[in-house]
């Protein structure tokens, strides 16, 4: 295995550049080239409907698509090849991830600001969401019941799944059959930049959506990002980029368990990255060795390679080093394998999700502990957060004053009006007080 690149440096000796570029992400392809081609897709959806989405789908997914919705007499079929122990592992999932989401449920607030003057805050469920499933190399019913079951709990009216089918026309059953336990009204059999058109803009057989959500490759990140900024309308859920974990150990982590969470994520793809950061050279080393190890024994091998490229193994001075770096990273997964890891918790804040000590590996948040998947990657952890309940609500404001409350506040109103020139909103106060006078 000597073809899996790995190195162990030390933090302090680098440079500050160097050290800047042992924290940089892969590269981003938002290339003039990528950017052009789905603002075709995007055009050619928008005005062709449902002709554009079935000639892209039967030239990059299914050959033979002539119907761009899954009918119940398909899902019954999907359904029974579905065997027990698959649907017993999504029935926990669906348990847990339900459990913690549902302790989310948002509560409205009213305050009297002012004798006389209420405001409220309340929050009501988004009429309309797509849920974007990836299809290729894998099958993600993770990522189906991580979409599914908030948008279930807010009590979106409709919900619509898609997803791309296979060569063959299908999609797994698993898919199925978490959209059934989600309520999920609607599965379309489309992907990449052309699905996102769709449930943007609309078709004759798809009516748009209010928010997309859901991960991509390439083509669907930019379509996300395109759709979002143009006249239709659409939200979209965060901006993602490729997956990463950063771990920090030291030497009571076992090496085995790190280097197999590093290895989870690895691989997800080639432009995924992983990171240890570590006070103990000892540790580091015996990481490297069982990356090494296990890579050898893992079906995407030649993935992970790719992605063991972009990785760190980074020897720091202090626990408390390892600490401000991730802190600067701002990780999409951040494991913490040392002894009392909870206590440095308030130290450790910007991080899409943190999986705290030695057995709490990064694959149960992206299955079954509870906790969210749909995570900011590529250092949006910073000003963004992982996905919830709440991203399925709009929350919107209310106010109401009596005559009492207008007359207080009215000398306040009046006099900013002034200021800012603005003579017709200054007007709409006045008017109402002479009108008492």
């Amino acid at each position: 295995m000597s073809d899996v690149q790995l190195s162990i440096e030390q933090w302090s000796g680098l440079t500050a550049a160097e050290q800047a570029a042992r924290l940089a992400r892969p590269k981003q392809s938002r290339s003039e080239g990528l950017k052009n081609t789905v603002a075709e897709i995007l055009q050619q959806v928008r005005q062709q409907g449902d002709e554009a989405v079935l000639q892209l789908t039967q030239r990059f997914d299914y050959p033979e698509a002539k119907s761009l919705t899954l009918n119940t007499e398909e899902k019954q079929q999907a359904l029974q090849l579905l065997d027990s122990e698959t649907k017993a592992a999504i029935d926990t999932a669906y348990g847990t991830i339900k459990r913690f989401h549902q302790a989310q449920q948002p509560s409205s607030t009213q305050v009297e600001t002012a004798p006389g003057v209420i405001c409220e805050s309340r929050y009501a469920a988004i009429n309309s969401v797509g849920l974007y499933i990836p299809g290729g190399t894998a099958t993600l019913p993770s990522t189906a019941l991580m979409l599914g079951i908030p948008a279930q709990l807010a009590g979106c009216p409709r919900k619509v799944l898609a997803t791309p089918p296979a060569r063959d026309g299908s999609i797994p059953p698993a898919i199925v059959y978490v959209a059934e336990l989600c309520q999920i009204d609607e599965i379309i059999l489309c992907g990449g930049a052309q699905a996102v058109a769709a449930l943007a803009y609309g078709t004759d057989s798809i009516r748009a959506v209010d928010k997309i959500f859901g991960p991509g490759n390439a083509f669907v990140t930019e379509a996300k990002q395109q759709v979002s900024q143009d006249s239709s309308g659409v939200a979209i859920d965060m901006p993602a980029g490729p997956s990463e974990l950063l771990v920090i150990a030291d030497d009571s982590a076992n090496a085995a368990f790190v280097a197999a969470d590093l290895l989870s994520q690895a691989e997800h793809g080639a432009d995924s990255q992983v990171l240890l950061l570590t006070p103990s050279a000892e540790l580091a080393k015996e990481v490297e060795q069982q990356l090494i190890k296990q890579t050898a024994l893992l079906s995407r091998a030649d993935i992970i390679k790719q992605a063991l490229a972009n990785s760190r193994l980074l020897v720091t001075d202090s626990l408390a080093d390892a600490i401000a770096i991730s802190e600067r990273y701002a990780p999409e997964h951040l494991s913490l394998q040392f002894d009392r890891a909870r206590d440095y918790l308030p130290r450790l804040t910007t991080a899409g999700s943190i999986f705290l000590g030695h057995y709490t590996p990064e694959s149960g948040g992206d299955y079954a502990t509870g906790t969210n998947h749909v995570l900011p990657t590529y250092g949006y952890a910073r000003n963004y957060s992982s996905l919830g309940l709440t991203d399925f609500y709009r929350r919107y404001t209310i106010q109401e004053a009596t005559q009492q409350g207008l007359s207080g506040l009215a000398a306040a109103i009046s006099r900013l009006a002034e200021i800012e020139g603005l003579d017709a909103h200054k007007r709409a106060v006045t008017v109402r007080l002479e009108g008492l006078e």
